[in-house]
C-alpha cells in the first residue's frame, strides 16, 4: 500500500481525551440554576448537551418511530416555548430545500431582498465557526449578547413548561430552529429565509404552514439512512415542504425526481414551476455577475432570482398563484417560471453575495486555500470542476515547483471512496486526512463540539479514508501504465492542467489527529496569518512527513483544496481567519 500512515495520537490517549471532554461538557445536574454565569460560551456549552449521545443516536436509528410523530412533537415544543404555529405566518417565510446548493440559494435570495432595504432573517445550517452564524439578521450572525439572551430565555421557558409526559428539552437542531423563530419575531424582520435541515417532509422546519414561496435546489444522494437510497425517494422527502396554493420553484432535475416533485405538488394543489436557466434572464441585458464562484452557482442564482421575484410580487399584493409563465419551445414536465429583466437590486445582490466555505478562495503568500464543503457525489464533481478551472486561471510561467495538497474528511453515511475517486483527476501531490477537530484538546472551543460521534470513530474513519486513497492511487498507477496515449474515440476532452515536471506515480498521504496539526504541516509557517509553533519533532519522524515538509518549504506555490465536509471547512476557517471567532 502506497502512502504513509501517520497518526500522531495513540488509541489510549484518544479514549482518555474523549472521556475528559465528555465529562467536562455534561449538563449540570441542577439544571439552569446550576450555571454560574450566563456568558455566550456557557450558552453554547449548554446547547451542546442537547446533541444526541453517540450510543443513543444508534438506538434512535434502530427504533425510529413514525416521522410524522416527530413533527408533531416539534409543534408541542413550539407551544411550550410560548408560540403557536400561526405566529410563524408573520415571518413571511421563504422555505428552501434540496441536496446541494440550498445554502447558496438562500444566501443569494437573502442578499437580493436585503438590497431592497428589507430587514431579513436567515436560518441556515450547519455553522462553520460559531453557532450564532445559523441565525442571521440582515446577513450578519446575531451578536453573542443576543444569542445568549434568547438562548436562556427559551431554555428556561422549556424547563418551566415540562411535565412528566414529555422530554424537557428538544434536541440540538430543534432547539436552534425554535430559537430562530423567536429571534426573528422579536427582531421584527420583514421576511425570513429558512433553509431545511435534512429532507423536508419531516424536517423540524416544516412546521411552517404558510410560507410565501418554496424552493427546491439540485437533488442528489445524501443522508440515505434517513431519506432513502434513491433520488426519487429523496425527491419525495424534499417535496414535503410544498403547501396548498403556495408557489414553488425548482431547477432542472433528472426526469425521475422531477416527476416525483410534480406529483407531490399536484396532490396538494401547489403551483410548481421550473426555473429557466440564468442565460434566459441575461438575454435582455448585461451578463449577471455572481459573488460565488463555480459554474454550478448559476443554477442556484437562477432559483434565488425566482424566489425573490415571487416574494416581491406577493409583497405588492399580486396573486403569485397565477404567475405569468413562459411558453417553452419544447415540451417540459412543468411550466417554466417567468423570464424577467433582473433589477439593479437583484444584480447587486447576486454580485455581492458572500457565503463562506463554498467555492471560497484565500490567497496567502505562496499558499492558496480553496475551500468548498462539498460532501455528495454531485457537489464534489462541481467542486472538482471549479478547482481545476481556478488552477487554470492561476497558471503563470513556471518560476519554480508548485505543489497541490488535498485536505479531506467525510462524515455520516456518505461513501468516502466514491468522493475520493472523483478528486483524483486534480493530481494532488499530497493527500491529508484529519477529523473535524480544530485541536486535539478542544475543550475551549464549544462551537466545534460534537457528541454524536466518538473520537475513536472519527480517527478510525480518517485511517479508512487514507486506505481508500492509497488503493485508488495503486489502481490509477496500473491504468496509467497500460493506457494508450490517445483518448478513447467519442470520449469527452479532459480539462488539461499545465505539467509541473516529474511527480511520483501516486501521491503521499498523511493522517493527523486535528486540523491545527494538518495546517501546520501544510503551511510550514509560510501563511502570514496562520502562525503557530512548529509541530513537535516526533510528529515529523515519518519519511513522508519529513520529506514533504522540505518540498512544501521550497515550493513556489502551494494550492490546497479543503473539501468533503462543511465542518472540516469551518474548522479550517476558524484557524485561517481568526476574526470569524470574535
Amino acid at each position: 500500500m502506497t502512502g504513509a500512515r501517520f497518526l500522531p495520537v495513540s488509541w489510549p490517549m484518544a479514549e482518555k481525551f474523549w472521556w475528559e471532554v465528555s465529562m467536562e461538557w455534561q449538563s449540570p445536574s441542577g439544571g439552569p440554576s446550576a450555571v454560574k454565569t450566563a456568558s455566550f460560551q456557557d450558552a453554547v456549552r449548554m446547547l451542546n448537551t442537547l446533541q444526541t449521545n453517540a450510543s443513543y443516536l444508534e438506538q434512535v436509528k434502530r427504533e425510529r418511530g413514525d416521522p410524522q410523530t416527530q413533527l408533531e412533537a416539534m409543534e408541542v415544543y413550539l407551544a411550550r416555548s410560548g408560540l403557536q404555529v400561526e405566529d410563524l405566518d408573520q415571518l413571511n417565510i421563504i422555505h428552501v430545500t434540496g441536496t446541494k446548493g440550498k445554502g447558496s440559494t438562500c444566501a443569494f435570495t437573502e442578499h437580493i431582498l436585503r438590497n431592497y432595504g428589507l430587514k431579513t432573517g436567515f436560518f441556515s445550517s450547519p455553522h462553520l465557526v460559531q453557532v450564532r452564524e445559523r441565525i442571521r439578521i440582515n446577513g450578519q450572525p446575531i451578536s453573542p449578547e443576543l444569542f445568549t439572551k434568547h438562548f436562556w430565555h427559551l431554555y428556561h421557558q422549556l424547563e418551566k413548561t415540562k411535565d412528566g409526559s414529555c422530554v424537557s428539552m428538544p434536541a440540538y437542531f430543534r432547539f436552534l430552529t425554535l430559537m430562530a423563530f423567536h429571534v426573528f419575531l422579536q427582531e421584527k424582520v420583514d421576511l425570513a429565509v429558512v433553509e431545511v435541515g435534512i429532507g423536508g417532509a419531516y424536517d423540524c422546519t416544516n412546521i411552517i404552514r404558510k410560507p410565501v414561496v418554496c424552493g427546491v435546489s439540485s437533488l442528489g444522494i445524501d443522508h440515505t439512512s434517513l431519506l432513502g437510497d434513491t433520488v426519487e425517494k429523496i425527491a419525495w422527502q424534499k417535496g414535503g415542504i410544498f403547501k396548498h396554493g403556495v408557489p414553488a420553484f425548482t431547477v432542472l432535475q433528472p426526469e425521475g425526481p422531477l416527476a416525483v416533485l410534480r406529483d407531490r405538488a399536484q396532490q396538494i394543489s401547489c403551483p410548481l414551476y421550473l426555473c429557466p436557466p440564468l442565460e434566459a434572464l441575461e438575454e435582455r441585458g448585461r451578463p449577471l455577475t455572481l459573488g460565488l464562484e463555480g459554474e454550478h452557482q448559476r443554477s442556484n442564482a437562477a432559483l434565488a432570482l425566482q424566489l425573490a421575484h415571487c416574494w416581491l410580487q406577493w409583497r405588492d399584493h399580486q396573486d403569485v398563484r397565477k404567475l405569468k409563465v413562459s411558453r417553452p419551445s419544447v415540451p417540459w414536465p412543468l411550466p417554466l417560471a417567468p423570464v424577467f429583466q433582473p433589477t439593479s437590486h437583484m444584480r447587486h445582490g447576486l454580485r455581492d453575495t458572500e457565503w463562506p466555505g463554498r467555492t471560497q478562495v484565500l490567497r496567502r503568500g505562496p499558499l492558496t486555500w480553496y475551500l468548498d464543503g462539498a460532501h455528495t457525489t454531485s457537489s464534489v464533481q462541481a467542486c472538482v470542476r471549479w478547482f481545476r478551472q481556478a488552477l487554470q486561471r492561476s497558471e503563470r510561467p513556471s518560476r519554480g515547483p508548485e505543489v497541490r495538497v488535498l485536505l479531506f474528511n467525510s462524515t455520516g453515511d456518505r461513501d468516502p471512496a466514491a468522493l475520493l475517486k472523483l478528486l483524483q483527476p486534480c493530481q494532488f501531490d499530497y493527500a491529508v486526512f484529519c477529523p473535524n477537530l480544530t485541536e486535539v484538546a478542544s475543550t475551549d472551543n464549544a462551537d466545534q463540539q460534537n457528541f454524536t460521534v466518538t473520537l475513536d470513530q472519527v480517527l478510525l474513519r480518517c485511517l479508512e479514508h487514507q486506505q481508500h486513497w492509497s488503493c485508488l492511487d495503486e489502481e490509477q498507477a496500473g491504468r496509467d501504465l497500460w493506457r494508450p496515449s490517445s483518448l478513447e474515440p467519442g470520449g469527452p476532452a479532459p480539462l488539461r492542467l499545465a505539467p509541473r515536471g516529474p511527480r511520483p506515480c501516486s501521491s503521499s498521504s498523511l493522517v493527523f489527529s486535528c486540523i491545527s496539526h494538518a495546517l501546520q504541516w501544510i503551511s510550514q509557517g509560510r501563511d502570514p496569518v496562520f502562525q503557530l509553533p512548529s509541530l513537535p519533532r516526533g510528529l515529523l519522524a515519518h519519511p513522508t512527513a519529513s520529506n514533504g515538509a522540505s518540498v512544501l518549504r521550497e515550493a513556489t506555490a502551494i494550492h490546497v483544496l479543503v473539501t468533503g465536509s462543511l465542518h472540516l471547512v469551518g474548522g479550517v476557517l476558524k484557524l485561517l481567519e481568526p476574526s470569524l471567532s470574535q
